[in-house]
């Protein structure tokens, strides 16, 4: 009864005019962004952020917006990948082994609708899973100690690398970058400037927002710069507006199954939706692929990775909320608005911000709802929006992400460091390293280093403080377990490429 009531204060904070209007053009934008190939939610959400302080939007509002922006990318992901072949996001990429098959034997509306009905289902799934757990891992997240803390966010750093399906030592590479930026700027215990080099803009660190948007959104420009994106050639298009609903029958099922293994990777710090789909699809060949129907166009292999990786999407919202630690990129980034905002998620934030918790898990409810009307009668409308040129769309990213870090804090600095981490985002993508590691070593660094001097603090410099407590050694436990996880997948996955018969794409 505790969460039906609130819901139901929730409710009233989502209904609030302000907060649907966010929510509505947070699911618009999102769906359009997604269905942008290359963009994904991490640079939908990074590019919105600047708006909520140039805007000086509250932490529930800008939450609202950003998490339907979140939700409304992980839809529109699927429209490129189903008609061009071009993954909107890495999520997505599942979906055009049977998605652009169906869409070339005439088929498109049917795959886009049962993607739209397979990503409602794992989104709303995802959503009750976020009301029922999130409030009790809060709870049990308030007898974390120090120690408990530390080892929680060595298994985020640990098993991110394994589980994202990225090269695990350029991970870790890239994660001790992340830390070693975040310790530029006044020791917390001493007051000694680290790494500064005399700069007094530093002596604060750099701001999380600033990283983010030059990591993400500028790095993207200069990618996208670079390499232009494939014009819309293949002659594809929407006949119809509505599907043959019929052809959705047989997908219930596999949605069902793929929003459940959803859920369970994205509650998994750092694995996000990319795993979810991956996993969900797997399975699902494994389990419903009697006929070898799989990759030419079956209906199930559409639905599965699109329930899973919607469901990892709220899935990952739980860690976030409940523990301060991030599921996805996606979270990471969010996370950190939060954190410039002043509210730190985490076990307490459930008693101190129940109307910015209660209310992002009305509003989306709500988003869930209006993605599905959005998504089946726009399809045309997003389908046409494919066509705009890059170079067209990356000035008015770049023009966003300027105004909004200057109005953030009025600093020529901050612009310098946009650029900078833009230019370092840029490198780290053509040497093909992942940027989520270093989000999480720039977001996590500090707390992460606050936790293992607390324990120490305690034990008088005792290093075996770190496994002393029964949930310290059951994390460090897990951590073992998804490292030989991974460890396992990956070598199954170079003995296919190995046994991978010529001409069958990939």
């Amino acid at each position: 009864m505790d969460i039906l009531s609130h819901l139901a204060s929730g409710l009233g904070v989502a209904l609030i005019p302000l907060n649907i209007a966010l929510l509505l053009l947070g699911c618009f934008a999102g769906t359009l962004i997604g269905a942008l190939p290359g963009l994904g939610p991490v640079n939908g959400v990074v590019i919105l952020i600047p708006l909520t302080f140039a805007f000086g939007l509250d932490a529930t509002s800008s939450l609202i917006l950003l998490s339907s922006v979140y939700y409304g990318c992980m839809y529109g992901g699927r429209i490129s990948a189903i008609l061009l072949n071009i993954p909107g996001d890495e999520p997505a990429m599942m979906t055009t082994l049977d998605g652009y098959p169906m869409a070339r034997a005439g088929k498109a509306s049917e795959a886009l609708a049962i993607s739209a009905v397979a990503s409602f289902i794992g989104a709303t799934i995802a959503t009750t899973g976020l009301t029922l757990f999130a409030p009790l891992l809060a709870q049990a997240a308030i007898y974390f100690g120090p120690a408990d803390y530390f080892a929680l966010y060595i298994m985020a750093f640990a098993t991110i690398g394994g589980l994202m399906g990225v090269d695990l030592r350029k991970a870790l590479l890239s994660a001790v970058v992340g830390l070693m930026i975040a310790t530029i700027g006044l020791d917390p215990s001493t007051g000694v400037a680290r790494f500064t080099l005399g700069s007094y803009e530093l002596f604060d660190g750099f701001d999380l927002i600033v990283a983010m948007v030059g990591l993400f959104a500028i790095s993207e420009v200069l990618v996208l710069l670079e390499h232009q994106l494939p014009a819309n050639t293949s002659g594809l298009r929407v006949t119809k507006l509505l599907p043959d609903w019929s052809a959705m029958r047989g997908t219930f099922a596999a949605s069902l199954r793929g929003s459940g293994i959803g859920f369970v990777a994205g509650i998994l710090p750092g694995a996000g939706a990319s795993l979810g789909a991956v996993m969900s699809y797997s399975m699902e060949k494994q389990y419903s692929d009697r006929t070898g129907t799989f990759g030419k166009g079956d209906p199930r292999g559409v639905a599965a990775p699109e329930a899973g990786n919607n469901a990892a999407s709220g899935g990952a919202l739980i860690p976030m909320l409940a523990l301060g630690v991030p599921g996805s990129g996606t979270t990471a980034v969010m996370l950190a608005m939060l954190v410039s905002l002043n509210v730190q998620p985490g076990p307490l934030l459930f008693e101190r911000s129940p109307d910015l918790v209660w209310g992002l898990v009305a509003a989306l409810y709500l988003a869930n709802v209006a993605l599905l009307i959005l998504n089946v009668p726009m399809i045309g409308i997003f389908t046409t929006i494919l066509r705009t040129p890059g170079w067209a769309l990356m000035p008015v990213v770049v023009a966003i992400s300027i105004v909004g870090i200057y109005s953030l804090s009025r600093s020529v600095f901050d612009l310098y460091a946009l650029l900078g981490f833009g230019l370092l985002g840029y490198l780290m993508r053509k040497l093909d390293i992942s940027l989520v590691p270093l989000v999480l070593g720039l977001l996590l660094g500090t707390d992460m280093e606050n936790n293992l001097r607390r324990a120490l603090s305690i034990s008088a410099g005792d290093w075996s403080v770190l496994l002393h407590s029964p949930i310290s050694i059951g994390l460090y436990c897990l951590t073992a377990l998804f490292l030989a996880f991974s460890i396992w997948m990956s070598i199954r996955r170079n003995r296919r490429s190995s046994y991978q018969p010529e001409g069958i794409e990939q």
